[in-house]
């Protein structure tokens, strides 16, 4: 049968690529067009076989077999077929297990059924050699690729070299059009659209009201004290001054003589007097720890982490502090907000299962897309869009966690202990904020003028 067929050892290929282009062998460091590698890989076969392709078979290994999402790319191409090994981490680094072993039984499967006259090999690995020989005892033709190496000498098997019927080396002009080396200061993903409202969003003060009627800080797990103490029964307290930030309330201090006096509590009345910064007690500013606080902190430090007010939940995002939720578990202004599951069919999530196999690649930032592009198509309340559009740049905390636990079905959970990378998650969110732009109008609408 005049057909060829090319046996692909994914870890040795883009490794030495990477080597070739990086100076270092780590996958990590390159970015690779992988329909435009098949193609190539595809066209060079057909070159030097002088046959039609029958299938390349792509062997790699995968945490606990789970695709990735190259993986998922590659198998749904035409005459692709994806084989995957185990890949699993000993002494720091990772290790393929299965791969050798699962391209020794398709080459010697493929030779003995007769199945093609001529075999393109693309590894480097010495233990394919009785598979080799087995293939050329069934009479087939076994073409041995190599990657050209960074130090100018062979990444091959002596002896696979030796008993190769043909042997070609991929060289750096060959491989450059498809595989490049990864600029390892860009962003993960493109940015969204500026949004002029961030910095007043994050750099406002957050003021909480706990159960209890006392304030509760965000950015800090000190609890605040109250800045005037309550006067007599029946008197009226002066009511207490608003949160400042932290560089007003340090340029206050700074401002302050140590014989300035606190005004009283009410006006003209006898009662307890505020402390002076001259006095034996500390002036206390609402939200700034006192050393008092600052000790009683360390002590906690060393019997553990401080508990949280009651119903409190600790912030996903950057900012860190206890943050009291209602009673709902979630925030008012978000609880109305439906999930993508509340919204979507049987139909629908069939349809959904079908294009996650066949078009959705499991790249993080595309997975933030198309969540957000499924939630906003099916929603029947127009206003609850701009309501979502509104809470930029933290989602709302049912519809993050349903975002995570669907970017987890494209592998990028695996082999980091069921946690998304941090990295991962940046870029889902990054595209899934990037699609309610694009949908709402918001990029538009803030754009700077002239843009």
């Amino acid at each position: 049968m005049d057909r060829c067929v090319v046996l692909v050892d994914a870890g040795y290929l883009l490794g030495a690529a990477a080597s070739l282009l990086a100076r270092e062998p780590t996958r990590s460091r390159i970015t690779v067009d992988h329909a435009g590698l098949i193609q190539s890989l595809r066209q060079q076969a057909e070159a030097d076989t002088q046959c039609a392709l029958l299938r390349i078979y792509w062997f790699d290994g995968a945490p606990d077999r789970v695709p990735q999402p190259e993986h998922r790319r590659l198998r749904v191409m035409p005459r692709v077929t994806v084989r995957l090994g185990a890949l699993t981490r000993s002494d720091g680094r990772w290790a393929q297990k299965g791969v050798d072993a699962a391209m020794h039984a398709e080459l010697t499967e493929l030779a003995r059924n007769r199945a093609c006259s001529d075999i393109v090999l693309v590894t480097g690995d010495g233990d394919l050699l009785p598979g080799l020989m087995s293939a050329k005892e069934h009479g087939v033709a076994v073409h041995l690729w190599a990657v050209q190496a960074a130090d100018g000498d062979y990444n091959q098997s002596e002896d696979l070299v030796a008993e190769a019927d043909e042997r070609r080396v991929l060289d750096r002009t060959w491989i450059t059009p498809v595989v490049r080396a990864k600029d390892l200061t860009a962003p993960c993903a493109p940015s969204p659209a500026p949004r002029p409202e961030i910095a007043a969003i994050l750099s406002a003060p957050l003021p909480e009201t706990g159960k209890n009627g006392d304030s509760v800080d965000h950015r800090r797990a000190v609890p605040t004290v109250p800045a005037v103490p309550p006067g007599p029964p029946g008197q009226t307290p002066a009511p207490a001054p608003a949160e400042p930030r932290a560089e007003e309330a340090a340029a206050e201090e700074t401002a302050r003589t140590p014989t300035e006096p606190e005004a009283d509590a009410a006006d003209g009345a006898e009662g307890p007097e505020e402390p002076t910064t001259g006095g034996t007690a500390p002036n206390r500013t609402e939200g700034v720890p006192t050393p008092k606080d600052l000790a009683d902190l360390g002590r906690q430090g060393q019997q553990g982490p401080p508990a949280g007010p009651p119903g409190a939940t600790l912030r996903w995002s950057s900012d860190r502090g206890w943050v009291e939720r209602a009673a709902s578990g979630e925030a008012p202004e978000t609880a109305s907000l439906p999930m993508l599951a509340q919204l979507t069919t049987a139909e629908q999530r069939w349809a959904d299962r079908e294009e996650d196999i066949t078009a959705v690649s499991g790249d993080p930032y595309e997975v933030g897309q198309v969540f957000a592009r499924r939630w906003i198509e099916r929603l029947t309340n127009e206003s609850h869009l701009q309501q979502l559009s509104g809470e930029y740049p933290r989602i709302p905390h049912r519809i993050d966690g349903e975002l995570l636990r669907y970017a987890a079905r494209f592998g990028l959970l695996a082999h980091k202990d069921d946690q998304i990378d941090e990295h991962d998650r940046y870029a889902i969110r990054a595209g899934f904020w990037r699609e309610v732009d694009a949908r709402s109008g918001a990029s538009a609408e803030h754009a700077p003028a002239g843009d």
